[in-house]
């Protein structure tokens, strides 16, 4: 008896050793995961962009347009004092430019030298049609006077004949007549000496007034002070320096070609403090406002300092993109250096805040894994359940969540040995 229970005992045992072998192998190849609590905190939302410093204001650089610029000694960004060379013209092209100036020159003197000349040659055809229509009035009336006093010789004659012989009805019928022919020549006469009259008067009237050589001597005058200013710019070599100075913000012009109606280039307007310009995409758009105070730093300065945000509106240059425009202290930050602003907002206080890390996302949708316990084969085990949760608010470290019936004693799956998923079966570090 005593040997078949000392037996027994050992069968026990056996068994026991046995089990213990079996659920250390079988918990062997499971995963062992890690866990956290949810946690009752601020989720912090922190802002840095990078940008870059522009002009406050611009002002143009302009120049007579047409001539052909050669090349610019100056680039965007550049910093220029007045007086210095921005640019050269091409003398080449402008000796060109010279050259057909003078030809046109020439042929507006040629139209000024043949208006004078027609001038002159209507003027003596004037005087001689002038001379002419008076000789011709002293012709005309000499001529009628004389039929004038033949006629009236007629009719003296016929008053002779009549006192003479008596009134007889041929005689009466000739007196008749030749005092009709002296009054018909006396009208004659004062017509014709009208007529030609008339004319003398026509060739003394002035002549009509026209301004085509007083064009032509503007059209000269103008082109002589063109040539002038061409002249100028040969003498200084065609370099163009900087009325003023400022930071080339930008070149409007290329190499090799002409000067336009517009401005060459636009140098930053030094009464005016610079901007630094950044870029925000949608969602660092949601923690920054207007007039909103941010840290910045510009590139080459140890310090950083609160300014204010003056601007903030959709970017015409990129799409889905906010243009944000801080204004600088007045004397500082060069246009075209870099720079960054930098905002915390401390957020709402959660209290089911977790690591951002052990977020999973699958079709848009938010969740997590849970270490729950349930009785196994083999005894009390853990497992991998999937809880489905809507996310408050995130920042790259945080996020506050809900929902998935969580509380702050749920055992969040923070990191695991093995690739796991819903029902899993694993093994819990905080054993």
């Amino acid at each position: 008896m005593k040997k078949v229970f000392t037996g027994f005992i050992i069968f026990l045992v056996f068994m026991a050793a046995c089990t213990l072998i079996s659920r250390s192998v079988y918990a062997y190849r499971l995963p062992m995961v890690g866990t956290l609590l949810p946690e009752a905190k601020y989720v912090e939302h922190k802002l840095e962009a990078e940008g870059t410093v522009v002009a406050g204001g611009e002002k143009p650089v302009t120049y007579r347009p047409g001539f052909r610029i050669s090349s610019f000694s100056v680039k965007e960004g550049d910093w220029v004092e007045a007086g210095e060379e921005l640019f050269r013209i091409d003398l080449e092209d402008l000796e060109g430019m010279m050259e057909e100036k003078r030809k046109e020159i020439s042929k507006v003197s040629l139209q000024i030298d043949a208006i004078l000349e027609n001038q002159e040659i209507a003027r003596q055809k004037k005087e001689l049609e002038l001379a002419r229509a008076r000789e011709d009035y002293d012709t005309t009336a000499r001529l009628k006077d004389t039929q004038v006093g033949r006629a009236m010789e007629s009719y003296v004659q016929a008053e002779e004949e009549i006192s003479e012989n008596g009134g007889d009805d041929a005689l009466k019928e000739a007196l008749q007549k030749a005092a009709y022919g002296e009054a018909d020549a006396k009208a004659e006469r004062d017509e014709a000496v009208k007529q030609a009259g008339r004319k003398v008067e026509d060739m003394l009237l002035p002549e009509d007034v026209t301004s085509d050589l007083e064009v032509a001597r503007l059209e000269a005058a103008k082109l002589s002070e063109e040539l002038g200013e061409l002249q100028k710019v040969k003498n200084i070599q065609g370099v163009v320096t900087a009325p003023f100075g400022g930071v080339v913000t930008k070149i409007m012009a290329g190499a090799g070609g002409r000067v336009p109606d517009s401005a060459v280039l636009l140098l930053s307007d030094q009464s005016l403090p610079c901007q630094l310009k950044v870029a925000l995409d949608k969602e660092q758009k949601k923690y920054l406002d207007l007039g909103d105070q941010v840290l910045v730093k510009l590139e080459g300065k140890r310090e950083g300092l609160e300014a204010q945000v003056v601007y903030l509106a959709e970017s015409e240059e990129a799409a889905d993109k906010y243009e944000v425009l801080v204004e600088l202290p007045k004397e500082m930050g060069v246009p075209g250096a870099a720079g960054t602003i930098t905002r915390s907002e401390p957020g709402e206080k959660h209290s089911l805040c977790i690591p951002a890390s052990v977020l999973h996302e699958r079709d848009k949708q938010y969740y997590v894994y849970v270490l729950k316990e349930r009785e196994g084969i083999l005894g009390e085990e853990y497992y991998v359940e999937e809880a489905l949760v809507q996310v408050k608010d995130k920042n790259e470290n945080w996020a506050a969540i809900e929902g998935g019936g969580l509380d702050q004693d749920s055992r969040i799956i923070s990191s695991s040995t093995m690739e796991i998923k819903k029902g899993d079966v694993a093994r819990w570090q905080g054993e």
